[in-house]
Formats: structure tokens, sequence, C-alpha cells
């Protein structure tokens, strides 16, 4: 059984298409690449995942605009499509979005201690963020740093340090190179492979899809709300048409 799985996912903005049958899944040793070209809805699938588009539904309902929501969307072998953002958290699937989005008038340490809110014991916080900061040596050092005043790559960190405090059965990953500088970027994937490595499930939605073909198991190519191809970095780079239309290579 995989541990995710998504299966025949449609979201719709008013008439507006993001996602028309969108079904895949990941295992749990997998890091799997989801890529495509800007505005094929590979930030709306993440969101739809992690129970922030039915959050939107409920938000807007009544008012102008409809957001629909179709499909399955199963974690460890449960539904998980109808649940709040919060209850999907709870069960291990972690969102890091894309923006990097700390909380920018909190320190580095008490942003990390929010991720810790559903932590189970204060044993399980310490060592959690024992982990966040050995991955992240820099956070170890800024403490006490307001998140606000550091750089887009060191923010970029802090995030995903963040979505780590709690016990992550999957961590799924928006563009976290948006914006970075060429080595800020190669820190980055650096961490993402060692959290990949240390046994957390990917799922890692990128525009450097040299980075993720490098990183990734498997990959998903993902345009006009459809997948349309999938496979190894391999078996992608292969196909010609992918390369020049979908992956810009």
């Amino acid at each position: 059984m995989p541990l995710l799985e998504v299966k025949d996912l449609v979201v719709r903005y008013d008439k507006a298409v993001i996602l028309n049958g969108v079904s895949l899944t990941v295992d749990g040793n997998e890091l799997v690449g989801l890529v495509g070209p800007n505005g094929a809805g590979k930030s709306t699938l993440l969101r739809a995942i992690s129970g922030l588009v039915r959050f939107e539904e409920k938000m807007k309902r009544g008012t102008q605009g409809d957001i629909v929501l179709e499909g399955e969307v199963r974690f460890a072998g449960e539904r998980i499509d109808r649940l709040p953002p919060h209850e999907i958290r709870r069960r291990g699937l972690v969102h890091c979005p894309e923006r990097r989005r700390p909380f920018k008038e909190l320190t580095v340490m008490e942003n990390l201690m929010a991720g810790a809110y559903l932590s189970r014991s204060s044993a399980d916080t310490r060592a959690r963020l024992a982990r966040a900061l050995e991955l992240f040596p820099m956070l170890a050092r800024r403490t006490t740093q307001v998140a606000g005043k550091m750089s887009g790559g060191e923010q970029q960190m802090l995030a995903i340090a963040r979505a780590l405090m709690f016990d992550a059965g999957l961590l799924a990953i928006d563009e976290p190179s948006l914006g970075l500088a060429p080595l800020v970027r190669l820190e980055l994937f650096g961490a993402i492979a060692r959290i990949h490595a240390a046994g957390t499930p990917v799922l890692l939605v990128e525009q450097e899809v040299g980075q993720v073909f490098r990183l990734a198991d498997r990959n998903l190519v993902l345009s006009q709300g459809r997948i349309i191809a999938a496979g190894t970095a391999a078996q992608l780079m292969a196909d010609q048409t992918l390369r020049a239309g979908y992956l810009g290579l």
C-alpha cells in the first residue's frame, strides 16, 4: 500500500479547472519529484493534499466564487481529503509551503518550537530540535535571531526545520529554491537529501529540474492540471518532447 495515494483529484475555482483528474502515489521510502511549467497546478496539488483547498472552500462558502474539490486522498491507508489541515498535519503529512513564511517577528527558536505544537512529549520535542539543528547548523548559531532579519535562504531553511519539529511521516515541500542564490540552493538541496536519507519520505515540487532529477527516485510531470509523464530522470530526459516543451531543457 502506498504511503500517499491521490486518486482522480479535481480542483476548480469558479469555471477555471486547476487540477483535472490527478492521480499519484508516494511510497514510504521514496523521494518523488513533481515538476512542470509555471501555472501547471503544482502548488494547488500540494494545497489540496494538505487540506488547505478544502479549508478555503469552507471559508468562501456563501461568498462570490466557488471552489470545487473532487477525488480522494489517502495517507497511510486512511482517507484524509475531508479532514481539516490540522488533523492532516497531526497524522504526519507535513506541508512546507512556497515562499518560506516563517513567523518573522519571532526568533529562530520560537519558530522551531511553534512547529512542535502537536508534539507528544517534551522528550520528543528535544530530540526533534536536536535533529533540526544538526540538519541546519546555521540555525543552531542563530537561535535568538529574529526570523524577519534573516536572508531568504536562511528563512527557507528555518521553514523546513520548523516543518520537521513534529513527526513527519511525509514532507511535502513546495518550491524551496525560489528566489535563492545558487550556492544557497545547493546547501538547501543537500539538506533535503539528508532528510530523505534519514528515513523521511519527500514529495518535492521544484522548478530546478536538474536538481530534482539528481535527488528523486521517481519524477512526475504536471502540465495544465494533468500528470502527463512519470518515470526516472533517465526515462524523462530521453523524451525530447518532454525536454523541450515541459522541462525547459
